[in-house]
């Protein structure tokens, strides 16, 4: 009891600005460090952007942190290019080109940006309404926010709230964060600016 009171503690002290948080940087705008490529889609880094581009195998790619997050708040921004059919997964583990874990959608128009979907389990867990879609700048910058913090994920999309849901088995997730290119070849999104705040 007293753990999850001191976490609870940890957490309001996280999101009011005290000193308790804990920022990292997770893209150094320079190179690929702390992060591991699987599948053989291209993963570069073009004028301090982060660039993910569909390979010859036009297959599923991923670019996933080195160390594994548990509870945080992380920060990016994304451009779509192409179709720009991408995700950002949470607390997942990568085996070749099979993930396990969830991903909060990073879509084309009216393909539910924002929405969190289980890889080789539940599919869908939540779609944002269809009305929210209008937060979605295709083709140009968007700020993707994701807060996980024990069962809860909640997602938003330049300042609006798209999804919250509580889940047992997110919960119990334990992996590192990553970016995703969906297959069918054609996508190509450019990211920057990933930060992750997390409680001490």
């Amino acid at each position: 009891m007293k753990k999850h009171l001191s976490l609870m503690m940890a957490i309001g002290l996280l999101y009011s600005g005290s000193l308790l948080a804990q920022e990292i940087t997770l893209f150094n705008g320079k190179d690929l460090s702390g992060w591991t490529v699987y599948g053989t889609e291209k993963w570069y880094v073009e004028d301090a952007l982060l660039i993910s581009e569909s390979g010859p195998d036009a297959g599923y790619g991923y670019l996933a942190t080195d160390e594994h997050y548990s509870d945080f708040e992380l920060t990016l921004e994304f451009q779509q290019e192409a179709n720009g059919n991408s995700g950002v997964f949470i607390r997942s583990t990568v085996d070749g080109t099979k993930v396990s874990g969830w991903q909060v959608e990073v879509a084309p128009p009216g393909h539910h940006t924002g929405g969190v979907y289980e890889s080789y389990g539940r599919g869908w867990l939540i779609q944002p309404p269809a009305e929210k879609d209008k937060a979605l700048k295709f083709g140009d910058w968007n700020t993707l926010k994701i807060r996980v913090m024990g069962d809860q994920l909640t997602s938003w999309l330049n300042g609006e709230e798209m999804v919250s849901l509580t889940d047992e088995k997110i919960g119990q997730g334990v992996g590192s964060i990553a970016l995703q290119i969906h297959d069918g070849g054609g996508i190509r999104v450019k990211w920057r600016n990933i930060t992750l705040v997390k409680p001490e």
